[in-house]
């Protein structure tokens, strides 16, 4: 079994916050399984940004940047 870098508990909470009355075992492990998949991506491209920067340390604007193509606001 993997394990995720997010508690279960956290997911609960981020689909009560969007509105959701009651919420599934299934669908928090779900986001679950989606938000760590965008966030493994976003600090990969982090990475490769700051490494094109000739820096070893992944600045906050690294991850802005990198997480614009996710970002839909």
């Amino acid at each position: 079994m993997v394990t995720s870098e997010f508690g279960l508990s956290v997911m609960y909470r981020i689909l009560k916050k969007a509105g959701a009355e009651r919420v599934s075992d299934e669908s928090a492990n779900e986001l679950r399984r989606i938000l760590e998949e965008i966030g493994v991506s976003i600090a990969k491209n982090a990475v490769e940004m700051s490494t094109h920067a000739g820096r070893k340390t992944i600045k906050s604007e690294d991850i802005r940047l990198a997480s614009k193509q996710f970002s839909k606001f």
